[in-house]
């Protein structure tokens, strides 16, 4: 690429992920609206469905440190789930300075309403799964080369 096409906007790799994230978050807002959850607030989910039960629980740093979120963007979502019934903080015993974090029996029933939002959002994709699965891999080792700058 020369001088010229390196500053051209849709030569920008970054622009390209930034209107793709754009998108997918216009795609999962409605389907996520019903659960009454946003995108963020379903990726916190995401990650406590994991477990899938009420008994255990993740601390908010862990939590953070999986999502990339700081405790500034992370706390107020977290007291919006709460809010909801979805979820439950509660400092731990042995460290006060820890605030743990686990599903509600109501936060654990969304999981089963929410089910079905990977096919659907797959759906909207055109791929098949060997194409998303190359995606992913892509994607994975530009996270691991980029992490490693």
């Amino acid at each position: 690429m020369n001088s010229n096409e390196s500053l051209i906007l849709e030569n920008q790799l970054c622009f390209r992920l930034y209107s793709l994230t754009k998108l997918m978050n216009r795609h999962y807002s409605p389907v996520l609206k019903k659960l009454g959850l946003t995108y963020s607030q379903y990726l916190v989910m995401l990650v406590l469905w994991e477990n899938n039960n009420t008994t255990s629980s993740i601390s908010v740093k862990k939590l953070g440190e999986k999502l990339d979120l700081d405790s500034g963007t992370l706390s107020p979502l977290l007291k919006r789930l709460e809010k909801q019934l979805f979820v439950s903080r509660v400092r731990n015993s042995k460290d006060e300075r820890s605030v743990e974090v686990k599903l509600t029996d109501s936060g654990c029933q969304l999981k089963e309403q929410a089910q079905d939002i990977p096919e659907q959002m797959f759906s909207v994709t055109g791929m098949t799964v060997d194409e998303l699965h190359s995606l992913n891999g892509q994607l994975d080792s530009l996270l691991v080369t980029m992490n490693t700058k």
